[in-house]
């Protein structure tokens, strides 16, 4: 008898009603996020910020240490997800390696820092400051990107490595401006309409930082969608084709450098004014290196990913390694107990990236896109495989 293909049932129809109404109420919500993205960020920020508010005051997060450290502790994580999502904009949106990224976070702690302090007595606001670091930054992105036009993959990163080597040591030198070494400090705490943020409890930087991070994805997810994301996309997928169809790639690739930019100057704000000191230290290429590792990570091109993957990395640099150092301490582990898991997170960090382009290169949580892309030469695989063998989805009879 001839061969013939054999036709599935509806899975649907032989689903039961509860995992059938269970699967209609997936699809309203994933409906409504698709459709008004700017209020799902809003409200996932709202209830995820009260839950590890909430959750850090009761075990076993307290058994770790106090819940005004552990909010310290997300508020510095923060900061981080601010420069992975800037960094996003030039790594995974527009392809552009950029390894000097540290540099513009510098720009926005020292202007925060001259402008809100008595070393230069000037105490201007935090929200002007804010902005104005925002746009300093993005003015030194457009700077660096001006002259690297030309530039592409290994090139771009060393000519940007160069920068954020060269930024924290004209700060070093410049003492008359910086104070050098001993960095500026005594720097305002943030003053708000008024509300003087407090010096030790830290509930106020936690919502000021739940608030600018979500204003920054809310951003970030309307250029991924807008027309210059699409030319970011295009840019980095193919840069001749790009051109050859008429998208300016120097205005383009600008873009991309001065919006990164501006988002690193938010962080370098935000992050001077809660340590209330800033020094060239704080700055260097190790910087970069953490950021870029959260966005492989988390997964590049997915701006919800890169946030996730920057919050998990910083707690385990934070957090997980020095509670290891006090675990195996307390239990006196042999040959663990003399191991500072602290000095080897680099190599950790090393390790963690090695599997993850083994057996994950998209990253935890990827963009469909970037997953494609990675994913395109087992689509041809299979492709070649149903062309070699035609009937191997049938059966015979």
């Amino acid at each position: 008898m001839s061969a013939t293909p054999v036709v599935e049932a509806d899975k649907s129809a032989k689903a039961p009603n509860g995992a059938r109404v269970g699967a209609a109420w997936r699809k309203r919500i994933s409906d409504f996020a698709h459709a008004h993205r700017s209020w799902t960020i809003v409200i996932s920020m709202a209830i995820g910020s009260v839950l590890l508010y909430v959750w850090s005051a009761f075990p076993p997060f307290s058994f770790v240490q106090s819940q005004n450290t552990w909010i310290s502790g997300f508020v510095n994580a923060g900061v981080f997800i601010l420069l992975a999502l800037g960094l996003n904009i030039v790594v995974g949106f527009a392809g552009l390696l950029d390894l000097g990224y540290a540099a513009f976070f510098a720009f926005g702690a020292y202007l925060y820092a001259f402008g809100a302090s008595p070393f230069s007595h000037l105490h201007l606001p935090f929200l002007l400051l804010l902005v104005a670091g925002a746009v300093v930054a993005a003015v030194f992105g457009i700077a660096l990107g001006a002259p690297t036009l030309r530039l592409r993959g290994d090139y771009l990163a060393i000519v940007t490595l160069g920068f954020g080597e060269i930024v924290p040591i004209v700060f070093l030198n410049a003492e008359k401006y910086t104070q050098g070494t001993n960095g500026i400090g005594g720097v305002d705490r943030p003053n708000i309409f008024g509300f003087q943020f407090p010096g030790i409890d830290q509930t106020a930087y936690y919502v000021l930082m739940a608030i600018v991070v979500a204003i920054v994805l809310i951003l970030v997810y309307r250029l991924l969608d807008s027309r210059i994301g699409r030319a970011w996309a295009a840019i980095r997928e193919d840069e001749l084709a790009a051109a050859a169809n008429g998208i300016n790639t120097v205005t383009t690739k600008l873009a991309a450098f001065a919006l990164g930019a501006t988002t690193a100057g938010f962080a370098g704000v935000l992050n001077a004014s809660k340590l209330t000191i800033v020094d060239p230290t704080q700055f260097q290429f190790q910087v970069s290196f953490v950021v870029l590792a959260m966005i492989v990570l988390g997964g590049m091109g997915n701006p919800f990913g890169v946030a996730v993957g920057a919050f998990i990395l910083y707690n385990i640099q934070a957090v997980l390694l020095k509670q290891l150092n006090a675990t195996f301490e307390n239990l006196q582990v042999p040959i663990l107990q003399d191991i500072d898991f602290v000095k080897f997170q680099f190599l950790l960090f090393g390790i963690a990236l090695v599997l993850m382009m083994m057996f994950r290169p998209e990253g935890l949580i990827p963009s469909q896109r970037r997953r494609r892309e990675l994913h395109a030469a087992d689509a041809e695989s299979s492709e070649d495989l149903a062309l070699i063998a035609p009937d191997a989805g049938e059966v015979s009879l």
